[in-house]
């Protein structure tokens, strides 16, 4: 049950963090790189307005758990450095990953774009990783302070 718990609080954690600094990164500091990733390649009106928020909301929850996998599975102390760090190697990873997927099997995009996008969303994903390392190591501390307490 403790795993579980702390997967479920990672999760939401992560996927409340994601999609906050996901705005500010691609919401305000670069507002059309998704339109004009989107319309770099043959295709035209790829881009969904208005979004489809409950899919979006699936995606970041898949994605916070995926974080709090990769972090909870750290066998050393959780820090919120060690977080980050592993925030943006997962992050980074997740979306090369999907990007050229997506650009080898679509008319969607441009190499410029898939090779920008996994660092942008390295943003995102090393501060969602250390709000998650931050928040697994209160709970694991409380737990170790419950124990103490026995």
């Amino acid at each position: 049950m403790d795993s579980a718990k702390r997967l479920a609080i990672g999760t939401f954690v992560g996927a409340a963090t994601l999609a906050a600094t996901g705005y500010v990164t691609f919401g305000v500091a670069f507002p059309n790189f998704y339109t004009d990733f989107l319309k770099a390649g043959p295709a035209t009106d790829v881009e969904r307005q208005p979004f489809l928020i409950w899919a979006v909301a699936l995606g970041m929850l898949s994605y916070g758990a995926l974080l709090t996998l990769a972090i909870g599975s750290m066998s050393r102390s959780l820090r919120v450095g060690t977080g980050m760090k592993m925030g943006a190697i997962v992050s980074f990873l997740l979306w090369f990953t999907a990007d050229f997927i997506l650009y080898g099997i679509s008319n969607v995009g441009n190499v410029t774009g898939i090779l920008v996008d996994p660092l942008l969303e390295a943003v995102p994903g090393a501060v969602a990783g250390g709000v998650v390392a931050l928040v697994l190591g209160s709970v694991q501390e409380h737990r170790a302070d419950e124990g103490l307490a026995a």
